[in-house]
């Protein structure tokens, strides 16, 4: 299977063919490789919820081209005062030159830890890809991930992620995404906006392409029913 070894931005069917399968068949519990989150957790009893928007370009030779959109939600729930569990679906829009778009969901879920009250966290995800034509089987993958945030006061906050994307077929490569973005809030506890930007690389690839996403979420937190 093709991960990022070769692509080429002057054949698009073969470079969204490689797309398909290394950025969304492999990308399976935080879709393709955003994050739009920070280190800080919901809290027990609390709910926390975020919808965002992706676009996904290609780099290759100095050339740079658009290649998949992204629509997505994450919800969070807190279960104690250092975890939470999160689950999140993506739905990718991948270009396709003369053609619609070809659509793939993506859904992932698991346990984060808080390492460092609103400065370090992990967050340890798995997930797969479905839809028409897909073996579901064939897209499961592990994402651990740690995130560093950096509270600058109540209104303003520093996130940065590094994560693998471990495919749990052996044929596979494993990936990894590096990205930075901002919380922007007047009350951080409460709701944030979050521009982000990563970047996607195979690090047994002897190409230097890879790719990049410019995001845009915004979280919000609540108390569940019931809690005082």
């Amino acid at each position: 299977m093709q991960n990022l070894k070769q692509f080429s931005l002057g054949k698009p069917l073969t470079l969204i063919m490689v797309l398909v399968v290394s950025l969304v068949l492999l990308s399976s519990c935080a879709p393709v490789f955003s994050e739009l989150q920070s280190a800080r957790l919901a809290g027990p009893g609390r709910i926390e919820l975020t919808p965002s928007y992706s676009s996904v370009s290609a780099s290759s030779e100095g050339e740079t081209q658009h290649v998949q959109d992204h629509y997505g939600i994450q919800a969070a729930v807190g279960v104690a005062s250092v975890l939470d569990f999160r689950v999140r679906y993506e739905r990718v829009e991948v270009d396709v030159e003369n053609g619609e778009p070809y659509g793939v969901n993506v859904l992932g879920f698991g346990p984060k830890f808080g390492l460092v009250k609103d400065w370090l966290a992990l967050y340890l995800p798995v997930g797969f890809a479905f839809g028409e034509d897909i073996e579901v089987s064939e897209t499961w993958q592990f994402h651990p991930t740690v995130l560093f945030s950096i509270p600058f006061n109540k209104y303003v906050e520093l996130n940065t992620s590094a994560k693998a994307l471990i495919p749990l077929q052996r044929d596979q490569d494993t990936l990894v995404a590096f990205n930075v973005g901002f919380g922007l809030s007047s009350n951080l506890n409460r709701w944030a906006i979050r521009p982000e930007i990563g970047f996607l690389y195979n690090p047994k690839s002897e190409s230097k392409g890879h790719y990049m996403h410019l995001s845009i979420g915004f979280t919000y937190r609540f108390d569940t029913i019931g809690k005082r």
